[in-house]
């Protein structure tokens, strides 16, 4: 079964920077935390071993996210651009905003679009100056996102945000409301409120969600389990979100998992093409 990794964060250029490779003792504690013991490519920073890694998983494509964020580090969508160019058979690339200036980030979500980026990465809490997920001065940019039908990657969840209200799924209820044929997707599962987002989800048929770190032995883990094998099991997207888990041992042990196999295509492959609008690789 060829599997997308909706997550990955490759050891070279500017993710070296960001604090999950600037900072490893605390990217390693969190990874134990989950269950794992940490990647090698992350600890050595091998693009090398991380290909390898990517083999060992039966990874077909990784998915590499820029950022534009405050304490967290910024990657530049040149940067995820040269990834995708160096390894145009393994990658795909979402391409991040600075939505200080909207005209700006308008023209940057075009000719991300037309570069052959798949969709466009927001992270509300983690910017330098955090706004809310259903902050006004965003919502010309969701607009711009649903009328072009640009796919949409938000951060929310985890330490998305100077404290958890940033993270209120509320907040992405009222957003899917407003905007109901934009293509949106929660990573990190916007955890803790895992029963809260599922619900969410429920209600929102243009909603994906994508828990990778979260998911694994998490409290509440097993929510987003039966959700992936029930309701929202054509709108549950796999990933490892790498370096935080190591990709092998992160797919040896999702495959356990109590999903039928039918499903579990859909989620280690399907839904992500679905989400990006492709129909194959």
């Amino acid at each position: 079964m060829p599997v997308i990794d909706f997550r990955v964060r490759p050891p070279v250029r500017g993710f070296l920077d960001t604090l999950m490779y600037s900072n490893g003792a605390r990217r390693d504690a969190f990874t134990r935390s989950v269950g794992f013991e940490p990647s090698p490519a992350a600890q050595s920073q091998s693009m090398e071993l991380l290909l390898k890694e990517m083999d060992e998983a039966g990874v077909t494509r990784g998915v590499v996210v820029g950022r534009f964020a405050g304490m967290l580090g910024s990657v530049s969508n040149d940067d995820v651009a040269a990834v995708v160019r160096d390894h145009p058979d393994r990658f795909l690339g979402v391409a991040s905003i600075d939505p200080s200036d909207r005209r700006r980030a308008m023209d940057t979500i075009r000719d991300a679009m037309k570069a052959g980026f798949k969709a466009i990465n927001i992270e509300p809490g983690a910017y330098p100056v955090p706004l809310y997920t259903d902050d006004r001065r965003l919502y010309p940019i969701y607009a711009m996102c649903e009328d072009e039908k640009v796919p949409v990657v938000i951060m929310t969840g985890g330490t998305a945000g100077p404290d958890l209200s940033y993270s209120n799924p509320i907040l992405i209820d009222r957003v899917l409301a407003d905007f109901p044929k934009l293509k949106m997707m929660a990573v990190h599962g916007n955890w803790p409120w895992v029963t809260e987002i599922l619900h969410v989800a429920f209600r929102r048929p243009n909603f994906y969600l994508s828990p990778d770190m979260y998911f694994s032995r998490m409290p509440g883990w097993e929510e987003y389990v039966k959700a992936a094998d029930g309701f929202l099991a054509e709108r549950t997207v796999y990933a490892s979100s790498f370096p935080f888990c190591p990709l092998k041992d992160y797919h040896a042990w999702f495959t356990t998992l109590p999903i039928r196999p039918e499903n579990m295509e859909r989620v280690m492959h399907r839904n992500a093409l679905d989400f990006l609008g492709m129909e194959s690789l």
